[in-house]
């Protein structure tokens, strides 16, 4: 369980909360002995918010009040040195979503601590922070929800947790075809699995994804795939990854003259079968049977999860092109190597 987790398990409203205990403390620890009426101009807070903390405060060992004024314990003091450690990481990495989401104009960035390319447990954390965001983001009712494969999207689904409940009910369906690679990869084994973990139902579209103008128009007509291609395009959210393009190229069994062109290209990032140069523009397309890049605006909540540094300047080519509804999941290493801290 990673440290905001555990926060918010031990205290309601975790970030909020914990940000305001800990300015309260170090407000007394610069001000000690303190009374409440100095502590209260000093902080800005209305004297009954004030009250209520620094009670919880007191009946938590952290601070002493007496005649004289507020000061901090034993206890407090011992573990100040931590906690102001603690909470400069909270805040860099806070700073750090705000700074990635200022970037790339989207709806919401979402960093967690680490590096997955050497840290693999990274990947279950995703997933919980995955969960969590769409049982903010998911309405009442029935939502569709569209899945893409891959390997991380395949460990995602691996780890994911429940999203249902009386009130709400999810439909997993693949957003591409997929016959052809490894068969845990495909989007319908991904979507498969994410449904059993998250207690959801799915669809399945048994397809090759890449395939020539002639025979995507016959496949089509199929009734069974037309009726999955039809749940694709009223989705109520994608779930999707974002791929080096030449790793993805190979992995999609391109020819060598095709990933000549892609190189000579400038290809970085590969998402939805789109290839985009380092600018975030599009370079190459795969056709394919599945979501297309311009059905994703009419999307209303898109999830990009991709981590780990390698994947860096991929993840921030496609940023520049991705939908504004997008949320942004990654973590430590690979938003540090995007804002060139590393």
């Amino acid at each position: 369980m990673k440290q905001e987790e555990l926060f918010e398990a031990l205290v309601p409203d975790m970030m909020d909360t914990l940000e305001r205990r800990f300015r309260i403390l170090r407000q007394i620890y610069w001000m000690q002995p303190v009374g409440r009426r100095s502590l209260i101009e000093a902080m800005g807070m209305t004297e009954r918010l004030l009250r209520s903390e620094t009670e919880t405060l007191r009946e938590l060992d952290l601070i002493d009040i007496s005649r004289s004024g507020m000061t901090l314990t034993e206890r407090a003091t011992r573990l100040f040195s931590s906690m102001a450690n603690l909470m400069n990481q909270l805040y860099s990495m806070r700073e750090i979503e705000k700074e990635l989401k200022q970037l790339f104009g989207n709806q919401r960035v979402l960093v967690l601590p680490g590096n997955s390319d050497n840290q693999p447990k990274i990947i279950a954390e995703l997933a919980r922070t995955l969960a969590k965001a769409l049982n903010e983001c998911l309405p009442k009712g029935e939502n569709i929800i569209a899945v893409m494969g891959g390997s991380t999207m395949s460990a995602v689904a691996e780890n994911m947790q429940s999203l249902e409940s009386n009130m709400r009910h999810n439909i997993f369906v693949p957003a591409r075809g997929g016959i052809g690679e490894t068969i845990s990869l495909q989007a319908n084994s991904v979507a498969a699995v994410m449904a059993k973990n998250a207690g959801g139902t799915h669809r399945v579209l048994y397809v090759p994804e890449q395939v020539s103008k002639a025979t995507y128009d016959l496949l089509i007509e199929e009734p069974a795939i037309l009726d999955v291609l039809r749940l694709i395009e009223k989705s109520d959210c994608v779930l999707h990854s974002i791929g080096r393009a030449i790793y993805m190229a190979k992995r999609r069994n391109m020819t060598e003259t095709e990933i000549l062109k892609l190189r000579n290209l400038g290809a970085v990032a590969e998402s939805f079968g789109y290839f985009f140069d380092q600018n975030g523009e599009i370079v190459y397309k795969v056709p394919r049977i599945g979501i297309q890049l311009e059905q994703l605006v009419k999307i209303p909540t898109i999830m990009a999860i991709a981590s780990g540094k390698r994947k860096a300047v991929a993840v921030k080519a496609y940023m520049k092109n991705a939908p504004k509804q997008t949320w942004l999941i990654t973590d430590e290493a690979c938003a540090k190597a995007i804002l060139c801290r590393d």
